[in-house]
């Protein structure tokens, strides 16, 4: 499990790099705010995936054919859920 401040350190580099994230990237850091008392939660399928953290929803598409990488917009919408629950500042 990594800590609060590890998380943090995530966000800020994914956000510097909006254009070369991948999706298990962000499922990592979902994934260790939950194991840090963050409530989340997942739903996906074989186009979309739905994040919830601390009540705030955004989602990812990932269907994009031939990379591994999302869309830039994907990332900013997750940056904006950081921003709202208080783990990023713009």
């Amino acid at each position: 499990m990594a800590d609060i401040k590890k998380i943090r350190a995530r966000i800020r580099e994914l956000a510097q790099r909006q254009k070369n994230v991948e999706l298990s990237e962000i499922q990592w850091v979902v994934n260790q705010l939950g194991a840090n008392g963050y409530a989340v939660s997942e739903k996906h399928n074989d186009h979309n995936t739905i994040f919830k953290v601390s009540g705030r929803r955004f989602g990812v598409c990932h269907h994009n054919p031939g990379g591994k990488q999302i869309k830039a917009c994907y990332v900013k919408e997750f940056l904006d859920a950081m921003v709202d629950v208080g783990l990023y500042e713009d």
